[in-house]
C-alpha cells in the first residue's frame, strides 16, 4: 500500500455575531457532500495570492454569505487532518469574530446551498463538525453569552458590547 504524503493547508473564515432580542445569532452555511448528507458549518476558505489572513476571512464570509461584515476581534484557530487525492492534510483555520455591516443572506454564492441565521444555543445541535462547535462555544464565552442561558448585555447595548471589544 502506497504512503500517504504529508502537506500543511490554511483557510480562514468568521462566526458572525447579531443580536436579537437580546440573544445573540450567527450564521451558518449548508452544503450538500453526497445526495443524502449534508455538512452545517462556519463560513470559510482558502487565501488568494498576497492576501492575509483577516482580507481572507472577510473576503470569504461576505462571497459564501452574502453578508458585508466587519471583524471585530480574533478569535483563534482550530486543526483538524483529512485526506483528500493521496494527501493526508493538516488544515488551521483562522477564525474571526464578525459583526454584519451589510448585505443580505439572498446574496450568498454557490458553495452553500443553503445560508441562515441561526440562535447561538441552536448552533451545537446543528454544526456538523465538534470543531466548529467547540468554536462557538469560545465565541459564546468572548461575547459574555452563556449557551444554554444569558450573560449577555441587554439588546440595546450589545452591538457596542462586540465594538469596544473589538476595539
Amino acid at each position: 500500500m502506497a504512503r500517504l504524503r504529508n502537506a500543511t493547508a490554511t483557510s480562514a473564515g468568521g462566526i458572525v455575531v447579531d443580536w436579537r432580542s437580546g440573544s445573540p445569532w450567527l450564521v451558518v452555511g449548508m452544503r450538500r457532500r453526497e445526495r443524502v448528507s449534508v455538512t452545517w458549518t462556519l463560513p470559510k476558505g482558502t487565501p488568494s495570492a498576497g492576501e492575509s489572513i483577516e482580507e481572507t476571512a472577510l473576503r470569504e464570509v461576505a462571497e459564501e454569505t452574502g453578508l458585508e461584515v466587519r471583524i471585530t476581534r480574533p478569535l483563534g484557530s482550530i486543526e483538524y487532518w483529512f485526506v483528500k487525492r493521496g494527501a493526508r492534510i493538516h488544515k488551521t483555520v483562522h477564525y474571526f469574530l464578525m459583526e454584519p455591516i451589510g448585505g443580505d443572506l439572498s446574496r450568498h454564492d454557490h458553495e452553500f446551498e443553503q445560508v441562515r441565521w441561526i440562535p447561538f444555543d441552536e448552533a451545537p445541535a446543528l454544526l456538523t463538525f465538534e470543531t466548529e462547535r467547540e468554536l462557538v462555544e469560545r465565541a459564546a464565552r468572548e461575547i459574555g453569552w452563556t449557551l444554554h442561558g444569558s450573560t449577555a448585555p441587554a439588546a440595546a447595548g450589545a452591538a457596542s458590547h462586540l465594538a469596544d471589544k473589538g476595539s
